[in-house]
């Protein structure tokens, strides 16, 4: 028996509804919620936690510009941004080194109290993290009195405890120890953040610091340290991370990139320089990455080797923006899901209440600095003053070369040391001055020798000791005399150490001043092809940021450095020699029948 019409249509339709269903594409299940990670970071502070006032530009081009700056607002900030789960707070380097007397005068300790007072978790090394010897370092990381040649270390601080160190670790992974072979610090870390589920996932942090580190002239390292290079070294631990099953990384990297001039700190216009390379070729495992260095306002959205992007960034310096990133993970996975990953800078703006605790805290430091001003170092017979400029010699200047002779034979051997022109920068008097001085004639005070000698706030190239001939030192002192582009040619004084004399011709050719056979060390003429073992500050050694017109010292052989910046070899020197009798004026002559040019 047939079915009925109406039975027959009531199938079909059946049927083609159930056709339509199977040939319909499946419906997209909506992911997982995924997991939030917060990355707050700030990059080049140098001791800016006090009272610090300056501008950024706008957050866009065009525009207008913000004032910012002060650690005390950076601090009510980052407590006002944090997320409740998951945020992580970090610096990219140069932490101290301090430029603000609050600070450097205190050998940078009061940068680690505040940075341990707002939460930092860890630093990547800066190149400034080594401007001193690795035990410095590692006195800040760990509160260690070593790491100073004065031993002036672990002061009290703003809590009436005696310096503890920082409560966060530095980590490097290419900067290596060439002794052992091994990173001077970690290489990088793992963070384990809350799932939302009862577990944790990780994430890995891998650090870099600027292969430029030996061409600093504060950080300026001919030996002991090596440094690898960065890329290379990322994404060898990247995939050292992900054989351990960390599919998150950021790298955090000690260099820096900028962009074209009139964009916002939160733009992206023609970025250029060598982070904005590297991104080119680190691993696109790594998720994020976040520069400093370059003191640069850029934010940017860059497309790693595989064409995913990811954030890079630099965020300015002394405080003046916050970078934040927010990663989200798949909980199954732990990867991020990058097109999900966001970045922007915040202006540290003096709109929101200052936080007290800092405020007490860069006070106590501040306060402290007129009785650390007038604490004595040392006493003098009489003035130290310094060259004219065309004078053959100084008190100040034959003690500066001094000090550097000095320094070098603390730990190490040199036969002579130099101090070129430009680097002093006020007369230590032997009567008392009310404006710099305690009131007692001769006293030598700290503020006169780190504030004022050497360099400004001790903040100075290392004293490097470096191997030379007998003819490249003659060309080192034939090099006082300069023909400038008017061809006019001048005289600039080079400080000598008192075991080195010579007798010059101020009337003879450019390059024939001085007889090499009338150059003494230790009583001795020099000999061209005999070498000769020298000091002076580290810069004089390659060509960056060198004294102009004094590169005899370029190629010297075997250098290294000393314990001792300028600064504190002049300090430890007139310490060690109190009371101070202002040196003779005996060592550089003009020959018989000639006067001084």
């Amino acid at each position: 028996m047939s079915a009925s019409p109406k039975r027959w249509r009531a199938a079909a339709i059946a049927t083609a509804a159930s056709l339509a269903v199977s040939l319909a594409p499946a419906a997209t299940a909506e992911p997982a919620p995924g997991v939030p990670v917060q990355l707050l970071s700030i990059t080049d502070l140098h001791g800016y936690f006090g009272e610090y006032t300056t501008t950024v530009p706008g957050s866009r081009a065009g525009e207008p510009a913000k004032t910012v700056g002060g650690g005390a607002y950076l601090a009510s900030h980052l407590k006002r941004l944090r997320a409740p789960q998951n945020s992580v707070l970090f610096s990219a380097g140069d932490d101290f080194s301090g430029w603000p007397s609050e600070t450097a005068w205190f050998w940078n300790e009061p940068t680690i109290e505040y940075m341990n007072m707002i939460g930092v978790e860890f630093s990547t090394v800066g190149n400034h993290e080594i401007d001193r010897k690795p035990a410095y370092l590692e006195h800040m990381m760990k509160g260690t009195c070593q790491g100073r040649p004065d031993r002036d270390l672990c002061f009290t601080d703003s809590t009436g405890k005696r310096f503890q160190g920082a409560d966060f670790d530095y980590y490097s992974a290419n900067v290596i120890n060439e002794a052992t072979g091994k990173p001077l610090v970690k290489p990088y870390h793992v963070r384990q953040v809350d799932d939302g589920r009862g577990g944790t996932l990780p994430v890995g942090f891998i650090h870099a610091t600027t292969t430029h580190t030996p061409q600093e002239q504060l950080s300026y390292w001919p030996s002991e340290l090596k440094f690898l290079p960065e890329v290379e070294t990322i994404n060898r631990y990247a995939e050292e991370l992900r054989g351990r099953g960390v599919q998150a990384i950021v790298a955090v990297v000690h260099e820096g990139f900028s962009q074209a001039n009139g964009a916002g700190y939160n733009d992206c216009t023609a970025p250029f320089g060598p982070l904005a390379d590297m991104n080119k070729q680190i691993s696109p495992a790594v998720d994020a990455i976040v520069g400093g260095h370059w003191h640069a306002l850029v934010n940017c959205m860059l497309p790693d080797p595989a064409g995913d992007p990811r954030p890079v960034v630099d965020a300015a310096n002394h405080g003046r923006l916050i970078n934040e990133i927010n990663l989200e993970l798949d909980p199954a996975t732990g990867d991020v899901r990058r097109d999900r990953t966001k970045s922007v800078s915040h202006a540290n703006t003096r709109d929101v209440a200052p936080d007290p605790e800092v405020q007490r805290m860069a006070k106590y430091w501040k306060d402290r600095l007129p009785a650390r001003g007038d604490q004595q170092v040392a006493t003098v017979t009489g003035d130290l003053t310094r060259t004219s400029g065309t004078d053959e010699e100084s008190t100040l200047g034959n003690a500066t070369a001094d000090a550097f002779f000095w320094a070098a034979n603390k730990d190490g051997q040199a036969d002579l040391a130099v101090a070129m022109p430009g680097i002093l920068l006020r007369d230590i008097p032997f009567a008392p001055k009310p404006a710099n001085r305690a009131d007692a004639p001769g006293r030598v005070l700290f503020s006169e020798l780190v504030f004022g000698t050497v360099y400004e706030n001790g903040i100075g190239p290392a004293v490097v000791r470096g191997t030379v001939t007998g003819k490249k030192l003659d060309e080192l002192i034939e090099s006082q005399w300069q023909r400038g582009a008017d061809g006019v040619v001048t005289y600039r004084h080079m400080a000598v150490s008192g075991n080195v004399s010579y007798t010059y011709d101020p009337d003879a050719p450019l390059g024939q001043h001085v007889d090499i056979k009338k150059i003494r060390v230790n009583g001795k003429p020099v000999k061209a092809d005999r070498e000769y073992r020298i000091a002076t500050l580290a810069n004089n050694f390659f060509a960056r940021n060198a004294t102009p017109g004094f590169t005899a010292l370029f190629d010297a052989r075997n250098q290294d450095r000393s314990s001792y910046s300028g600064a504190d070899a002049l300090w430890g020197y007139l310490e060690a020699r109190s009371p101070v009798r202002p040196p003779k004026l005996d060592r550089v002559r003009p020959a018989p029948g000639n006067r001084p040019g």
